[in-house]
């Protein structure tokens, strides 16, 4: 039988959309426009977020 996984959690500060390409307004010497990537340094580019743990223990 086939083992379903769990969807992971999208990230809250790209909501879900890592990468983005963003325009300089620059052109390169063909004439195309420059660009350049931004990764979402929350997720690092995956989308996703780890679960958070179920407990945590606070001092020593």
């Amino acid at each position: 039988m086939p083992q379903h996984t769990p969807p992971r959690p999208i990230c809250a500060n790209c909501d879900g959309f890592p990468t983005v390409t963003i325009t300089t307004g620059q052109t390169t010497p063909t004439g195309q426009r420059q660009t350049i990537t931004a990764h979402c340094p929350a997720c690092h580019g995956t989308g996703h977020t780890t679960a958070a743990r179920a407990h945590s223990r606070i001092g020593a």
